[in-house]
């Protein structure tokens, strides 16, 4: 004979499995749920531009650009703007003073229509980090671009030059302590005909020291903006450097500087 108790108890055991069950279902689903997450997270992770995407070495990759140089003539008192072609090309790979991996970079110029045969400028060194690339040009050392690629980061481009000369009168102290900030992450533009799906724009120094509506008084002027396409490099660079010393018995006044704005017009 069967107790009541006991008829109880037999219809709580399937109770049970179902609750057991219904459990594990919800577990597995919420597992599934974060596997995914993960999964989304990661695949963004892979997705996030560095450095090297934005400026890509090969041996034989080339850059053409418009170069329009801006030169100060006759104490300052002309303003000239010449006109040229530019091709940078990967010349050959390397090894810089440090033993690392680096490209020499060989600087070609001809006239602003392309008529003329190319004639070498100058070379520089490009060394491509983990997480940086760095550069040296007329020997100094710049940190182009730095990771993360992202809007509003910042970094001290200019580094290794600051700590060069302790001099006062040393001519290039105008480049002591730039800032380099990344903006337009990512953003498409045209240039001469050329469609870019991705850029980054690096505002490196926007300053006005003095007056330079007195002529009277010292003034001094530093700009210098550069846009990197993705799977190009550089695409466009914008600086312009020049100070103002006002007339001083028995010396005019003098304005010095230079200014280089590069628009690319060909890559491979």
């Amino acid at each position: 004979m069967q107790s009541p108790n006991s008829k109880r108890f037999e219809h709580r055991i399937p109770d049970a499995c179902t609750t057991m069950k219904k459990n594990w279902v919800s577990i597995s689903f919420l597992g599934l749920f974060f596997l995914l997450i993960y999964s989304c997270k990661k695949t963004e992770k892979l997705n996030i531009a560095t450095v090297h995407d934005y400026y890509p070495m090969s041996v034989g990759k080339y850059i053409t650009y418009q170069l329009d140089s801006t030169v100060f003539l006759d104490f300052g008192t002309i303003e000239e703007v010449h006109s040229y072609q530019l091709k940078d090309i990967v010349d050959a790979q390397i090894t810089d003073n440090s033993g690392r991996i680096s490209y020499r970079i060989r600087r070609m110029i001809r006239d602003s229509a392309g008529q003329n045969p190319w004639s070498d400028l100058a070379s520089y060194l490009v060394t491509p980090l983990d997480h940086s690339v760095e550069i040296v040009d007329d020997n100094f050392r710049y940190i182009k671009l730095s990771d993360p690629i992202s809007e509003g980061f910042n970094w001290k481009g200019n580094a290794y030059i600051s700590i060069i000369s302790e001099d006062p009168n040393w001519d290039y102290r105008y480049l002591d302590d730039w800032d380099y900030t990344y903006a337009n992450v990512n953003q498409p533009y045209t240039v001469n005909g050329i469609t870019i799906d991705s850029s980054v724009t690096i505002n490196q120094r926007d300053e006005i020291v003095g007056y330079p509506d007195i002529d009277t008084l010292y003034s001094e002027r530093n700009y210098s903006v550069e846009i990197y396409a993705k799977g190009i490099g550089l695409s466009f660079k914008d600086f312009l450097h020049w100070e103002y010393q006002p007339a001083t018995p028995g010396k005019l006044a003098e304005k010095k500087g230079y200014g280089i704005r590069l628009n690319i017009i060909d890559h491979n």
